[in-house]
């Protein structure tokens, strides 16, 4: 028996272990008007402050909403919940839309993309100051490119059947313990998720002009595509950073994390610092570090805990552990309603169960290097037939078809694990519907999304002849 399956058995000995899992989703989505183009209004005023709102804020842009759900214990429950709030703020919107694709519509400059506002009090001036420190170090069209976050905790029966009895101390350290471990298989093998999910194979071509970049795109009338791409919101293209490639943090321990966290948030950066921090009256950033706050690192998975009043996220963290963890890898789903789907959210149940119980060694730099040249070959040719990734550093290489094959055999044992518990076959329904993809890459969403946009095209043509 292997130890991934000793573990599975240990902790589906309690069916709590699987029925109290903490899921909570955020998806961004850009207001647009019916011509096209962004939204130059504020924030609906009847969908309340985006300053103290608990389920409706804005992110980057005043145009940029972004929808939180609360904590549910239930797949079907939290999808209802984002839809829940789609169509609430949707009544406030009038005539605008909501942008159902992550890499964003026709800009023509930076400029008229307006920042978020929060208001006049002090936090409120902070957090438009911050975002106008993004804006200088980065561009404000990258900053509106959209995402969809999936935050995820084990339940405490989870970590009871997992680890046994433990004082409070063991218990804190032996969770952030699994969490990185998770994190670190994430890097490993989280390919998997632009792989079927990827939502971005194409963009617009004013989101290139003035950029250099080495893909060789093909066009079809203003659209911009690579031909097996998945995700190009994930590639240097999107929503990545360049400034931050030299940064090494750590993802062996809760305290070697936080520990390079804050040598980025105190490292003065020369290039940052030429901004300066005002111009006139009008601040330009919060500071010249490598980071003005630590929510600035880029990064496709990120360890959390609910922070208390005036406390920063990596102080939260060395002082409790990781409670739950946040993904940040998926695009929107132009498919779904509401940028999402329950298959997706079963993958994820799935696949972060699987991370978690499955060996996770150490990982120094080097490693990582490999892992994510991966990650970049399955974001910009996924798709191609028989591509192959690498394993690990050692020269060894497997085709994505048949390692995704291997990590689908197990996912299949936790499947029928997890629908036991539930008195139904949705995981391995789920499970059943990815299969078909791992066999045919046209079924994803990036080969459903392009095969969309070349049909829309051709029948465009078509009209005008």
């Amino acid at each position: 028996m292997t130890e991934f399956i000793n573990r599975l058995q240990k902790v589906a000995s309690n069916p709590k272990a699987f029925t109290k899992t903490g899921r909570g989703i955020e998806r961004e989505t850009l207001r647009f008007t019916l011509g096209g183009s962004l939204s130059s209004k504020p924030h609906p005023k009847g969908v309340g402050s985006a300053l103290t709102h608990k389920y409706i804020t804005t992110d980057f842009a005043e145009s940029l909403l972004e929808f939180i759900t609360p904590v549910s214990n239930d797949v079907d429950t939290v999808i209802q919940q984002l839809e829940d709030v789609h169509h609430y703020t949707v009544s406030h919107m009038g005539e605008e839309k909501l942008w159902p694709l992550s890499m964003p519509c026709f800009v023509t400059h930076d400029d008229d993309i307006t920042l978020a506002q929060y208001g006049s009090s002090n936090v409120g001036k902070l957090k438009t100051t911050y975002r106008e420190g993004l804006k200088r170090r980065y561009g404000s069209v990258m900053q509106v490119i959209s995402g969809v976050h999936f935050n995820f905790s084990f339940s405490t029966e989870f970590w009871d059947e997992l680890f046994g009895e433990q004082s409070e101390e063991e218990r804190k350290a032996s969770v952030s313990d699994a969490y990185f471990g998770l994190i670190r298989n994430y890097y490993r093998f989280g390919w998997l998720i632009p792989y079927f999910f990827g939502a971005s194979p194409a963009l617009c071509s004013s989101f290139i002009q003035g950029r250099e970049t080495a893909m060789e795109f093909e066009s079809l009338g203003k659209t911009l595509y690579l031909p097996y791409a998945t995700s190009l919101r994930l590639s240097d293209l999107g929503y990545t950073n360049d400034a931050q490639s030299d940064l090494k943090i750590s993802l062996n321990s809760v305290n070697e994390y936080v520990d390079g966290l804050n040598k980025a948030i105190r490292t003065p950066s020369e290039e940052f610092a030429k901004i300066g921090l005002k111009e006139g009256n009008k601040h330009t950033q919060l500071n010249g570090n490598v980071l003005q706050i630590e929510n600035e690192l880029y990064a496709p998975i990120r360890p959390k805990r609910v922070a208390k009043n005036g406390e920063r996220p990596s102080e939260a963290l060395e002082r409790d552990g990781v409670e739950y963890i946040e993904v940040r890898s998926l695009d929107v789903n132009p498919f779904s309603s509401v940028g999402v789907d329950k298959d997706q959210v079963r993958f994820l149940d799935m696949f972060l169960t699987w991370t978690v119980l499955t060996d996770s060694a150490p990982m120094n730099d080097d490693e990582m290097t490999c892992w994510k040249d991966n990650w970049h070959k399955i974001i910009e040719q996924g798709r191609k037939p028989g591509l192959e990734l690498k394993i690990g550093c050692q020269g060894e290489r497997l085709t994505q078809k048949v390692w995704a094959e291997r990590v689908f055999d197990d996912l299949l044992v936790i499947a029928k694990k997890m629908d036991a518990v539930n008195g139904d076959d949705e995981y391995q329904q789920t499970h059943q519907r990815l299969t078909a993809m791992i066999n045919d890459p046209e079924l994803t969403i990036s080969g459903r999304l392009l095969a969309e946009t070349k049909k829309v095209v051709v029948l465009a043509r078509l009209v005008v002849i």
